[in-house]
């Protein structure tokens, strides 16, 4: 299959709250990778992880407000709206099915892959996308192992790869080390603390109206 489209980038998470290491994440990797957009899907309900404290809703207005003036980045709501436990194969499953000639870019922070072994349906995501693991200094990847085997398999150095193929390879990007957590961000806001510069002010000013993470409106 002749494939003419560039890349498009995939960023899923429960951002509760989108931050600023989310933000970076993507924007670095769609300008160093060259991508085409990246879409920013919040999960619905996440099933590794605890429950968000924000709604499905909030979350995606959370993410609209922190990318609406910037163009390279697009909130995705297919997940919130599918209503349902969030699994990524369905959803590259959804993309693939609406873009086949577009190659598909699953960008991962290098903590989550770590544990990608356990995601359902794991052994399939490759055949409908590129891994694109997002490298900081403080994480290494494993030496044996199912995705020690994996990452022998499937990197690839050379970026083209990801743009000539539609999908099956994985490749390593350098990003920025920003440790913010939206778990601190939730504390900060609910003792009163002030959590500006560690998210953007459109989506603070959203938390402070609604009164999101037990903050008093104002």
């Amino acid at each position: 299959m002749h494939q003419t489209n560039k890349a498009i980038g995939v960023l899923g998470g429960t951002f509760d709250p989108i931050h600023f290491g989310h933000l970076r994440l993507a924007l670095e990797l769609y300008e160093s990778l060259d991508l085409a957009k990246i879409h920013i899907i919040p999960c619905y309900q996440p099933v590794h992880r605890k429950l968000p404290v924000a709604s499905p809703e909030q979350r995606l207005a959370m993410v609209e407000c922190a990318i609406a003036k910037e163009r390279a980045l697009y909130a995705d709501a297919r997940e919130i709206h599918r209503g349902i436990p969030s699994y990524m194969i369905d959803t590259l499953l959804e993309l693939r099915q609406e873009m086949p000639h577009t190659p598909l870019c699953l960008l991962l922070g290098i903590d989550a892959f770590l544990g990608f072994a356990s995601w359902h349906r794991w052994q399939e995501i490759l055949e409908y996308a590129h891994i694109v693991i997002a490298h900081r200094p403080q994480y290494q990847l494993p030496t044996t192992g199912l995705i020690a085997d994996l990452v022998k398999k499937r990197l690839q150095h050379d970026i083209t790869s990801i743009h000539n193929n539609l999908n099956g390879t994985i490749v390593v990007r350098p990003i920025t080390s920003l440790e913010i957590s939206a778990t601190d961000i939730r504390k900060q806001i609910a003792i009163g603390r002030n959590p500006r510069y560690l998210l953007p002010d459109d989506v603070y000013n959203y938390i402070k109206q609604h009164g999101t993470y037990s903050i008093s409106q104002v």
